[in-house]
């Protein structure tokens, strides 16, 4: 696709699903890559995995909670001795609230709001320096469709992912003249733990995934059939994250198999 050598990425909530689809993508494009994610314990068996599938990377790992601006700090400035300057920074982190506007009490509103904004914010302030320094920068935010096409049984999931689709657009408007382009991508159903999580609880103990996976898609009209699959959410992430994509900023790519309505 590319060649990334000599270049560093940086991706949060790389541990597993999308985030490490992406850094898999990134180490295989030639890329040295720093990845963070609350368990020390499931990054420790993902580097070592890592390491085996990439002995030619850099890899750099580090427990990191992305809401505390400490533990954000502490990790940029660990990277930075570690691997160097970066250029590209994935923003990945939060998953979907189910709750309604009459069950979403003030907490409910107040944590979703803080996981969807400060999981961006605490980050891109870390290592917005970093960026800065590099010619081809870029952040990317992991977001989901929800942001333009609210589900009303994922109120405050909704309402946080579109603030943040508005942040990606302001953020690419106020670094553009640092030189540095932010995009992101707007997720429909891919598989990931949450699904395979709701899988384990199905009614039906006898029904395979593929069937429960298709059936699902079914219900959701999703346009191609299936749920999507990690890989090509980080293909799209890709994109964004290096110079095939240099002349876009403040843009978001749909990656939604086709159930996306908003215009």
């Amino acid at each position: 696709m590319i060649n990334l050598e000599g270049k560093v990425a940086v991706v949060t909530g790389g541990s597993s699903g999308i985030g490490l689809a992406t850094v898999r993508l990134l180490l295989s494009q030639g890329a040295d890559v720093a990845l963070c994610g609350r368990s020390a314990e499931r990054l420790d068996g993902v580097v070592a995995r890592l390491k085996a599938d990439f002995p030619g990377r850099r890899i750099f790992s580090q427990a990191c909670d992305v809401l505390d601006a400490d533990q954000v700090r502490t990790f940029a400035a660990r990277v930075h001795e570690s691997l160097g300057g970066v250029s590209m920074l994935i923003n990945n982190a939060g998953q979907g609230r189910l709750s309604t506007f009459a069950d979403t009490d003030d907490a409910a509103w107040e944590e979703e709001l803080r996981l969807k904004f400060f999981s961006v914010i605490n980050s891109t302030r870390a290592f917005l320096p970093e960026l800065e320094q590099h010619d081809d920068a870029a952040i990317v935010c992991v977001n989901s469709l929800l942001a333009a096409q609210p589900e009303p049984h994922m109120v405050a999931t909704s309402a946080a992912r579109a603030g943040v689709m508005n942040l990606v657009r302001s953020m690419a408007t106020e670094f553009a003249p640092k030189g540095i382009r932010v995009n992101g991508i707007l997720l429909g159903l891919v598989d990931s733990g949450q699904w395979r999580r709701r899988f384990e609880a199905r009614e039906d103990q006898s029904e395979s995934w593929e069937t429960w996976s298709l059936n699902l898609a079914r219900r959701k009209h999703i346009q191609l059939g299936r749920l999507g699959r990690p890989e090509e959410a980080a293909r799209a992430i890709l994109f964004l994250a290096t110079p095939l994509s240099s002349y876009t900023t403040g843009s978001h790519i749909d990656v939604s198999g086709g159930v996306s309505r908003h215009a």
